[in-house]
């Protein structure tokens, strides 16, 4: 689903020719300290080149700065590093899955702490909009649909799909409103399951960009979509998402393949580079080989696909897909899809919510470490290599991203990299109304995995962070809680009735079927707190 620009010019203007994004610009600059950013000093045909002189410490031995198969020049790896063209505003973000959009509601959603709503109009199509109202500044996403049309629910201004104003409760019957009295609009698409917002204002969307994946087009490919909120960086999130080493340590029995004693060694090749991300091939060493293929592609999309061969004869694929989009400073929203063209016989006899709160339990496992690191990085104000240790034989991926970062980095509103950074220039933003408990929480000192019940309103909690997106989450917790009571109703009637009886037959079976709806109502309750309750790892239980 594609929309139409907004006729509202005031707000949306395109210019007539697209900026190109693949022409190299570079700049020769100087700094001497990282933290004060970059002063040009000459200008050459089509490049740009930073020469760091700062008196950085060195980057550990083990970090793959010049690692086997690096193909990065002598001159590039002391410092003269290429800047390429980038404008984060360019690209195409994943919003949400399609399947999970409110059909009766606005969404609130961010990008790079742009604040935007989501909804759907009367005949099904998607808008989205700055989520601001004209009038005072109120948010959209905390108002309704009425006949198809968004309502501001601060004082009833009414919008349609382009962005223009078309009810102002306030006004004079014989009034008319101004065409300038819109919203801003922003391009959405809806491909492969996934809805995807184009940010730029100045430039028209790209259709050719947009992303599409090729193993979820083939026949008799099935997969588990979930969508998650989390409490720390996009880079963070991207860098714990492309690191296999972790996974045998961090996730230890969470699933049916990652056990600690599994830990090892891994081999890795880098096959590409460009100013749109890297691909390569990966594997354990032990095993001599690398049948895993990882790609990553600017802005945050992540796929790692593996192919293989059955007794038959026949290929299968299987992908595991990870659609990350920078919400804001300290916060990041992901979209995960695993699949393949072949599925485990084991795997069709669990419900899907069973492995959407496996997924939530192996994001809590990590979340205190990444929480954690997200403060650091905001603390110390240095690059990476200033702090990382990255060993060649686990985290190759890790550096490869924040080398991307180097090059891409000056384009986007904030970041760090491996040996460059540019740090938030405004403070995180914490929301405190009924808005924030989607959106808020601060870089400075994000919330910690391991705490929390349901109803706290905070991202370490798992009903927050994914249970509220969730469409088939949400149905299941209600249906179970609405099991839940009438169970626990139904014993209490039927315990209150077995004091009652005379007869001791009718006793015995008034007993018998109070316990089972009290068995019935904790087996409820307990897949009610699998879907709600964070995973807390046995030492730190109190």
């Amino acid at each position: 689903m594609a929309l139409s620009l907004s006729p509202c010019l005031p707000h949306t203007t395109y210019l007539s020719k697209p900026l190109s994004t693949s022409k190299l610009t570079t700049i020769s600059v100087s700094f001497n300290n990282p933290l004060l950013g970059f002063k040009p000093v000459k200008l050459r045909n089509n490049q740009v080149r930073c020469h760091a002189v700062t008196n950085l410490k060195s980057a550990s031995s083990l970090d793959q700065s010049k690692g086997e198969g690096d193909d990065r020049s002598e001159e590039e790896s002391k410092g003269d590093r290429i800047v390429a063209d980038y404008n984060w505003t360019e690209e195409w973000y994943p919003l949400y899955l399609t399947k999970d959009v409110p059909d009766d509601a606005p969404l609130g959603l961010t990008v790079f702490d742009q604040q935007l709503v989501l909804y759907k109009d009367g005949n099904g199509v998607l808008h989205c909009y700055q989520d601001r109202c004209p009038h005072r500044l109120a948010k959209l996403s905390e108002g309704q649909l009425i006949d198809g049309r968004l309502e501001c629910l601060y004082h009833g201004w009414q919008f349609e799909g382009n962005g223009k104003c078309v009810k102002i409760p306030q006004i004079p019957a014989d009034a008319k409103i101004p065409r300038s009295v819109c919203v801003k609009t922003y391009d959405v698409k809806e491909s492969q399951g996934v809805v995807w917002v184009w940010m730029s204002q100045t430039t028209p969307p790209n259709p050719e960009t947009l992303p599409w994946f090729e193993n979820f087009a083939r026949p008799g490919f099935q997969d588990t979509s979930t969508i998650h909120e989390l409490p720390y960086d996009h880079s963070i999130l991207l860098e714990n998402l492309m690191d296999p080493a972790h996974i045998p340590i961090s996730h230890d029995r969470t699933d049916w393949t990652a056990k600690r004693e599994d830990a090892q060694a891994l081999l890795f090749e880098v096959t590409e580079r460009t100013d749109r991300g890297f691909a390569g091939w990966w594997g354990k060493e032990k095993d001599g080989s690398m049948p895993n293929f990882l790609r990553f592609d600017a802005p945050c999309v992540l796929q790692n696909n593996r192919e293989l061969v059955d007794k038959d004869g026949e290929k299968h694929y299987f992908t595991g897909l990870f659609l990350c989009r920078p919400t804001g400073q300290g916060k990041s929203m992901l979209i995960v899809r695993f699949g393949g063209t072949k599925r485990s016989p084991l795997a069709k006899l669990f419900p899907k919510w069973y492995f959407h709160q496996n997924a939530s339990k192996v994001f809590e496992q990590d979340m205190g470490f990444l929480s954690s690191q997200n403060e650091v990085l905001m603390k110390e104000k240095v690059p990476t290599k200033e702090l990382y240790i990255n060993l060649k034989s686990s985290d190759t991926w890790v550096a490869e991203y924040r080398k991307w970062m180097d090059k891409v980095g000056h384009g986007m509103p904030y970041y760090f990299g491996h040996s460059t950074l540019s740090p938030p220039k405004l403070p995180a933003v914490v929301e405190h109304a009924p808005a924030g408990i989607i959106a808020g929480v601060s870089a400075s000192s994000p919330a910690k995995g391991g705490i929390g019940t349901m109803h706290a309103p905070n991202l370490a909690n798992r009903y927050f962070r994914h249970v509220i997106h969730c469409k088939g989450c949400s149905s299941i917790v209600k249906a179970f809680t609405a099991w839940k009571n009438g169970l626990s109703a139904a014993a209490l009637v039927l315990t209150a009735l077995a004091i009652l009886a005379s007869s001791r037959q009718w006793k015995t079976f008034l007993v018998l079927s109070a316990t089972l709806c009290l068995g019935g109502a904790y087996a409820c309750s307990t897949a009610v707190a699998m879907n709600t309750t964070n995973f807390i790892r046995v030492h730190r239980r109190l």
